[in-house]
């Protein structure tokens, strides 16, 4: 598994930069990483993509 420094994270689009609570994400074939974009030396989650794909899908159907 890759540590944390050598993931490839992502911030989203919607990010505004200015300083605001967003999050970045690392995808693995198995798992993804969630972390808070401000304080990236602390420890972030680790998800099961199956658990991720849920959380997305249902952050989806609430924003219809």
């Amino acid at each position: 598994m890759k540590g944390a420094t050598e993931l490839t994270w992502v911030k989203s689009t919607y990010s505004s930069g200015e300083g605001g609570q967003c999050v970045e994400v690392a995808t693995c074939p198995h798992t993804v990483h969630v972390r808070d974009s401000k304080d990236t030396a602390r420890p972030g989650l680790v998800v099961g993509a199956g658990a991720w794909a849920a959380f997305v899908g249902y952050t989806v159907d609430q924003a219809v």
